[in-house]
C-alpha cells in the first residue's frame, strides 16, 4: 500500500542519535504543523520510506518544538529536506518536491 511506512520523528535531543550516528542515510524533513506545503509532502515521504525501506531513514523535525536543530541546521522556511550521509548533511531541498526529484537526490546515497 503507497504510504504505508512510519516517518521517525527526530527533536533536538534525539537528533544525534536518530541522524548524525544512524548507520544508514538520513532524510531529514524540517516541517510544521500549519505548513500546508509540508502536509502535501507527508504521503510522498511515506512512499519513498516504502521504496527505500531499509536502505534509508526518513525523520521529521517539528520546528516549533525543535528550535535548537533548527537553528543549528540554519533552517528559515518549511518544508526543508536535508539528507544527512555519514553524520553529515550532503543535499538540502526547500519546498515540496515531487516524489521522482527525492529519488534522484537521495539515490547516490543508498
Amino acid at each position: 500500500m503507497i504510504g504505508s511506512a512510519e516517518l521517525g520523528q527526530a527533536t533536538d535531543d534525539s537528533f544525534s542519535e536518530d541522524v548524525l550516528r544512524s548507520d544508514l542515510p538520513v532524510l531529514v524533513e524540517f516541517t510544521a504543523d500549519s505548513c500546508a506545503p509540508c502536509r502535501q509532502m507527508e504521503p510522498v515521504l511515506r512512499s519513498l520510506a516504502d521504496d527505500l525501506r531499509g536502505r534509508m531513514r526518513i525523520v521529521q523535525v517539528d520546528v516549533p518544538a525543535n528550535p535548537a536543530t533548527t537553528r543549528d541546521y540554519q533552517v528559515m522556511g518549511t518544508p526543508t529536506m536535508f539528507l544527512f550521509h555519514g553524520g553529515e548533511p550532503v543535499r538540502q531541498l526547500v519546498g515540496a518536491q515531487p516524489k521522482r526529484r527525492l529519488l534522484r537526490e537521495v539515490e547516490p546515497f543508498v
